[in-house]
């Protein structure tokens, strides 16, 4: 095994709350992109598909809220520092917002592996679960936007 290799099975309970905390300090810009994706999107069938993921994402960041909650007795606060990058076309849009969702089920994994067996692992596999549905949509856009 490589000496630069971490599994993500060994990503401990600390770093999983952590990482639920990031997940949700991240929302500001989620909500600014997922507004600028449905202003930019040609047909109404695209803008309602559209809102369905930013909706489920919603329920995501609630969830993770209180999941963070439940494990430390603390509320999250505070936002990322990370300045919103616009979107440059719907294309690159539906692009960022594919990509985005592969990496959230990558990020959720290792929250995953670092939570004891019980109700928030299942409801972490159950976001990860739509994360992946979320990505099949945004192929279908993508798809759709290629003619």
């Amino acid at each position: 095994m490589r000496a630069d290799f971490i599994p993500i099975w060994s990503t401990g309970f600390p770093e999983a709350v952590q990482m639920i905390k990031e997940a949700v300090q991240g929302e500001r810009n989620d909500e600014l992109f997922y507004d600028e994706l449905i202003n930019l999107a040609p047909t109404k069938e695209q803008v309602a598909i559209i809102e369905s993921i930013r909706n489920d994402e919603r329920g995501h960041n609630k969830m993770f809220r209180e999941m963070y909650w439940a494990l430390t007795g603390q509320e999250i606060t505070g936002i990322s520092n990370e300045q919103y990058v616009r979107v440059q076309s719907y294309s690159e849009g539906l692009q960022r917002a594919l990509m985005g969702e592969l990496e959230a089920v990558e990020r959720y994994r290792n929250i995953w592996f670092g939570l004891p067996a019980g109700i928030y692992k299942d409801t972490v596999y159950g976001i990860i679960l739509d994360e992946l549905k979320h990505a099949a949509k945004y192929n279908y856009l993508i798809t759709l936007n290629l003619r």
